[in-house]
């Protein structure tokens, strides 16, 4: 394997970590939320999905981000008969985000893409010195 499919590979951890971490925040954004209709349902959480994806030009495995996928995880309910969003019974659906998976998530997600960048600047150093050597 050559530094650049070496470079290539860990930009497409980026991207797709990139992409986890949004997905992640989004979660967070609407751990709190409330169905807009009485009865209805809350924000869903997502998961985001990744695969690996054979490159034959550059002959190296890549990772790819799919569409992410809704958690079928039940909602949590709280009695609350005067919210606008309960139901006949005085519940209220509230998402199905646990911020705390969300928190690891995004620690897990951070370190990955710290782990990219590490092997983006190894590469990026050996290139250098190779290019040193072949100016002497």
């Amino acid at each position: 394997m050559d530094l650049a499919t070496s470079m290539a590979i860990a930009a497409s951890g980026l991207r797709a970590q990139t992409k986890r971490m949004r997905t992640i925040a989004e979660n967070i954004a609407n751990a709190n939320s409330t169905s807009a209709t009485p009865g209805g349902d809350p924000y869903r959480r997502k998961i985001a999905t990744m695969k690996a994806d054979f490159d034959r030009e550059l002959g190296a495995t890549m990772v790819q981000t799919g569409k992410p996928l809704d958690d079928q995880a039940p909602f949590r309910t709280q009695y609350d008969p005067g919210n606008p969003a309960a139901d006949s019974q005085g519940y209220v659906k509230l998402s199905n985000v646990n911020p705390l998976v969300e928190i690891m998530d995004m620690r897990e997600a951070q370190r990955s893409y710290q782990a990219d960048l590490t092997v983006m600047e190894a590469t990026k150093s050996m290139l250098a010195r190779t290019v040193d050597l072949l100016r002497r």
